[in-house]
């Protein structure tokens, strides 16, 4: 994607200020590369809520960031003060959470970014539209879940062309191969493929094991939001129940190929913990329809226990053991009813059985032939889940009744 696509076309949904024409003017003008030049991706809604939602965007220079926001009523207000105090600065990634807003509502935001080191610039978005999630009155809800895309730009592109508009989008794992290079955090996770993510509908975003690889992994959460600032979280939407939850590594730890970086099996314990406390919360023990998304599956049809994970890394866990191991219990006493998963590079369908009573859904690859939209919606007392590959064919469909 141009720059120029994802700045010039300012909407005339809503004015804060009077910056918005001078923004058309100046994209009209020989000094449009100028202005365009400061803000290398497009505004991004992460994390949505029902009050809020985090906005995230590249800068190429150090610069101070603010959003401003309209409401569907004719309110409006500007967000631009970070948590000690300050307006939000970097010179590479600017982020800034919105709060206070009303549940089940349609808004429009923009950023402004202004350059603090070097010659004055400053650059307006274009006016973004989202809608932040719903009380528990709603009577139904919709999703959109990627897996396994590992910076395969055409893959990308056609899964966005086919993606369709939903409550909000999940990006499940597995974004990259590794952080080796500093320089593919923006193009990877915040303009992927050229493409506007968050065009259709506010993202989530959980990590797979590929994306805690690399010497520069440990950055990574600079440049996406989650609901809780950590890489598990769980949501109540209308009347769906959905908790994230990180699977970490599909080996050990100690494994050389990790040169000390991770510590998973401390972390897959404390998400047990809070999984533990939080499927007793009303909203979650009570929802009618509960949903887990994971990266690497809890199941498989066949499982197979890995002994000796090899130095090469050709031998690694297919489903989630470790994990399972500790959060199955949770699991099953909250009533699960399906698990979302990615990391095979190819789809299946576990059935429920007296052991372990959710069903097991995986599908996603980088590959075309592998590449999978998976699409929830929840109307009528029911939750379908269709598989679509990239001729748009359903290739796996499944139907959940709502819990008692």
């Amino acid at each position: 994607m141009k720059r120029r696509h994802f700045l010039s076309r300012t909407s005339a949904l809503g004015v804060v200020g009077s910056a918005s024409s001078s923004l058309v003017q100046a994209a009209e003008s020989d000094d449009a590369l100028k202005v365009e030049a400061l803000i290398r991706s497009p505004l991004v809604v992460m994390a949505p809520r029902r009050d809020g939602v985090e906005l995230i965007w590249a800068v190429s220079r150090l610069s101070r960031g603010r959003i401003e926001w309209t409401g569907p009523n004719g309110e409006s207000g500007q967000a631009h003060t970070d948590g000690f105090g300050f307006y939000p600065q970097s010179d590479t990634v600017l982020r800034i959470r919105l709060d206070g807003l009303k549940p089940d509502t349609e808004y429009t935001v923009r950023s402004v970014t202004e350059a603090i080191d070097g010659d004055a610039e400053i650059a307006i978005s274009e006016w973004r539209q989202f809608r932040t999630l719903a009380g528990l009155e709603r009577d139904h809800a919709s999703f959109v879940v990627w897996n396994d895309t590992h910076i395969h730009d055409e893959t990308i592109r056609r899964l966005y062309e086919l993606t369709p508009k939903a409550d909000f989008q999940l990006w499940n794992g597995d974004t990259c191969n590794n952080w080796k290079d500093e320089s593919l955090f923006v193009p990877v996770l915040l303009n992927s493929g050229g493409c506007d993510l968050t065009a259709k509908q506010p993202l989530f975003l959980t990590m797979g094991n590929h994306d805690v690889r690399g010497k520069y992994a440990f950055e990574m959460p600079r440049y996406y939001a989650t609901p809780s600032g950590r890489a598990y979280w769980a949501m109540r939407h209308g009347p769906l129940a959905a908790i994230f939850m990180n699977t970490g590594e599909d080996k050990p730890d100690d494994h050389p190929s990790f040169e000390g970086r991770v510590s998973f099996s401390r972390f897959r314990e404390e998400q047990a913990a809070w999984l533990k406390e939080v499927i007793e919360t009303p909203e979650i023990k009570d929802a009618p329809f509960r949903v887990l998304f994971c990266h690497i599956p809890m199941r498989l049809n066949e499982e197979v226990i890995v002994e000796d994970y090899d130095l090469k890394g050709k031998n690694f866990d297919f489903y989630a053991r470790s994990s399972r191991e500790l959060w199955h219990e949770s699991l099953v006493k909250w009533g699960a009813q399906v698990v979302i998963s990615g990391h095979m590079h190819q789809e299946e369908w576990v059935e429920p059985n007296d052991q372990f009573p959710y069903a097991q859904i995986v599908g996603g690859g980088p590959k075309p032939e592998q590449a999978r939209y998976i699409h929830g919606e929840i109307r009528h007392g029911k939750l379908t889940v269709r598989l679509h590959n990239l001729e748009n064919q359903v290739t796996i469909e499944k139907s959940f009744l709502a819990l008692g």
